[in-house]
Formats: C-alpha cells, sequence, structure tokens
C-alpha cells in the first residue's frame, strides 16, 4: 500500500483535524466492520460540541472550503483503500502457514526462520516473519542484510556517530549501522484482542518514522522505513481504528509503504531490488 499523493505532504493542521474528527466521530460504524466517513454535517456537530469553529472546514452556506473539501475526500479515500485493498490481503493463521510452506519448499532458506511466542498446539515458526525473510533473502541474493538486529539503528557520518534511534527494529538492509532499508513485522495471529501490545506496535512505527523525518530534515540523509502487517481477525475485526491511524501514518510520510499480508510476495522483491541499487550506489560515491 503506497500513499495517494493527493495526501502526501499537507500541513499538520490538516492531520490534526484527520486525527481530531475521527476521535470525536468514531473510526467505524457502530455495530458493523465499516469504516466511517463522517459527513459534513456530523463534523460540524462535533467541533461544535467540543467548543471549536468549523468555519475553516466550511462556508457559511455548508460549502467546504479548500481544506474542508481535502479532509472530505481524505476520509472516502481511507475507507475505501482500507476496504477494497487492505481487507482482502490480509491473511489467517492458516492462510499464511499455507504461503510459507510454499515459499520454504521453493526458496530453500538459509535465513533465520523465527519461532512465534505461543505455546503448546500453537507453538510454530513466526509464519509472517519468516515469509519476510525468506522473500529478502532470495532478492538480495549474496548480499548481507540483519533479519534480527540486537542493536539500535545508528547513521554516520565521517566515522561519527550522528542519531541513532530510540528502539531496535525489525529487520535491516545492509545492517543497523547506516541503513539503506528498515522495517517492521507486526504479525498478530492469535490474539482474542486488540490489546495494548498491539496498539503499542503502531505507535512504535510512529516514533520510528518522525525520527527519520527529523534524520531527513536536518541531515538531508533518507532511511526508507516500512511497516509488514497481518493477522486479519485482529486488525480487521479487532483493530479497524487503528488500520485507519496506519493510513494517516502512511500519508503522513512516517512510513514509506505499508506492506498488507499476502501483498509481501509480490511486492517486497520489487522493494528490495531498489534497496540492493540503492546500496551499490552508496557504495561508488563512497569510492
Amino acid at each position: 500500500m503506497k500513499p495517494d499523493p493527493r495526501f502526501v505532504n499537507l500541513p499538520k493542521d490538516f492531520w490534526a483535524n484527520v486525527r481530531l474528527i475521527s476521535q470525536e466521530v468514531g473510526y467505524k460504524v457502530r455495530g458493523c466492520e465499516q469504516v466511517k466517513v463522517p459527513s459534513s454535517d456530523e463534523i460540524q456537530q462535533v467541533l461544535s460540541a467540543i467548543g471549536l469553529q468549523s468555519d475553516h472546514l466550511f462556508e457559511r452556506t455548508g460549502a467546504p472550503t479548500e481544506l474542508g473539501d481535502a479532509l472530505l475526500d481524505y476520509f472516502t479515500h481511507r475507507a475505501r483503500v482500507l476496504h477494497d485493498y487492505v481487507e482482502p490481503l490480509l491473511m489467517t493463521a492458516e492462510q499464511a502457514k499455507a504461503l510459507y510452506k510454499r515459499l520454504r519448499a521453493q526458496l530453500k532458506p538459509k535465513c533465520p526462520i523465527p519461532l512465534n511466542k505461543q505455546s503448546g498446539k500453537k507453538k510454530a515458526p513466526a509464519f509472517f516473519t519468516a515469509i519476510v525473510n525468506m522473500l529478502i533473502e532470495a532478492a538480495i541474493k549474496h548480499e548481507p542484510c540483519d533479519y534480527d538486529p540486537r542493536i539500535l539503528t545508528t547513521v554516520t557520518r565521517n566515522g561519527k556517530a550522528i542519531r541513532t534511534l530510540a528502539r531496535r527494529v525489525d529487520g535491516a538492509f545492509p545492517s543497523a549501522v547506516n541503513p539503506v532499508a528498515i522495517w517492521e513485522i507486526k504479525e498478530y495471529y492469535y490474539t482474542t484482542t486488540f490489546g495494548s501490545r498491539v496498539a503499542d506496535g503502531v505507535y512504535e512505527t510512529l516514533l520510528d518514522g518522525m525520527e527519520l523525518e527529523e534524520l531527513r530534515t536536518t541531515e538531508g540523509i533518507d532511511v526508507r522505513h516500512y511497516l509488514m502487517i497481518d493477522a486479519r481477525y485482529t486488525w480487521w475485526e479487532c483493530g479497524l481504528s487503528y488500520l485507519c491511524r496506519i493510513v494517516d501514518m502512511l500519508h503522513m510520510g512516517y512510513v514509506d509503504e505499508v506492506l498488507v499480508g499476502r501483498e509481501v510476495e509480490t511486492r517486497l522483491p520489487e522493494l528490495v531490488r531498489e534497496w540492493v541499487r540503492a546500496a551499490d550506489r552508496t557504495a561508488r560515491d563512497e569510492r
């Protein structure tokens, strides 16, 4: 899932309105798995109810201003992309297991195949993480890659550290020091609710994105940042509001792309080839 160019590089007050209105109106339609698209009247009513003005969004006639029009278009886009694109890509545990087994037989990987954190009958490979690792290994061929960094991501210049991110990420290419790309993987096949641990995963990615934005703005260094998610029940049936937040985060520029479920099989190899070319260009420039 890539951002829609119409909603990229918009000012911070646009996203202030998106978040506030979403909070007050709600992210989903009550009683069903449907993303809420607020109407003009609903937006004006909720802003008035909390003592805020809406004249920056709507004229006295009720016609939307330029900002109001963009907001209405964005809410419609967010709902459409989640229903038409994201939902069909999310996998169940059994579907992820089947894809994992097919790719393992096809690719014969040597990369790490981590286990999930379950116990008993649910103890198994972490299917989605293993799928991601296998696809990356197949695309990078003999290039180095850190599939499980145990150190903080650090960016250096002239042999000196200029930034170190606050937390460890799930993967980095070619390494966690001066990476071309970093990624987070959020698979939750066996959770029964959308708990605080899952919510924290979303905000961790937001933190990484904000630090990378500062690095790009201040130092002119661009590290590509990806979020990869799966588990239909957790994300769609329990966490629909957090999927909305992820779409917001994508368009705010805090993550370059969000790869959803089975999308990784086709999209990830394309991205990895781009990383390899970028790493090659960097190596040539340093010679």
